[in-house]
C-alpha cells in the first residue's frame, strides 16, 4: 500500500488552467501506472488520464488535446495539466496508482481534490 496525497484544486473560470498534483509515499515495490479519475455529483467514477511508469499514457476522449498527464518515477509524483476547463469538468479528481506487488497489481486512491469551473 502507498498513500496518495493530492494537491492543486480549486476554483477556476471556464477557459482556465489549474495543475493537480499527486504524490505517493516511499515503498519498496514498483509503481507501474499512475492516473487521475474523475467523479462529477450524481455520476459514476471515470478515467481522465492515465501513465505507465514507461511514460505510455491514455486520454479520456472528452479531454484529449486539454489536458496532459506528466510523471516524475523518481518522486513517486504524477501531475495533470488541465487547460481550456470547461464547466463539464468539474469533479472531484481522484489519483490512482497501482503497485506490483510479487505478480500481482494493486490500485491505491487518494481521498480526492475538488475542481470547480464556474463563472
Amino acid at each position: 500500500q502507498v498513500q496518495l496525497v493530492e494537491s492543486g484544486g480549486g476554483l477556476v473560470q471556464p477557459g482556465g488552467s489549474l495543475r493537480l498534483s499527486c504524490t505517493a509515499s516511499e515503498t519498496i515495490f514498483t509503481i507501474v501506472t499512475m492516473g487521475w479519475y474523475r467523479q462529477a455529483l450524481g455520476k459514476q467514477r471515470e478515467l481522465v488520464a492515465t501513465i505507465t511508469n514507461g511514460g505510455r499514457t491514455n486520454y479520456a476522449d472528452s479531454v484529449k488535446s486539454r489536458f496532459t498527464i506528466s510523471r516524475d518515477n523518481a518522486k513517486n509524483a504524477v501531475y495533470l495539466q488541465m487547460s481550456s476547463l470547461e464547466p463539464d469538468d468539474t469533479a472531484v479528481y481522484y489519483c490512482r496508482a497501482d503497485l506490483f506487488v510479487r505478480g500481482y497489481v494493486y490500485d491505491n486512491w487518494g481521498q480526492g481534490t475538488q475542481v470547480t469551473v464556474s463563472s
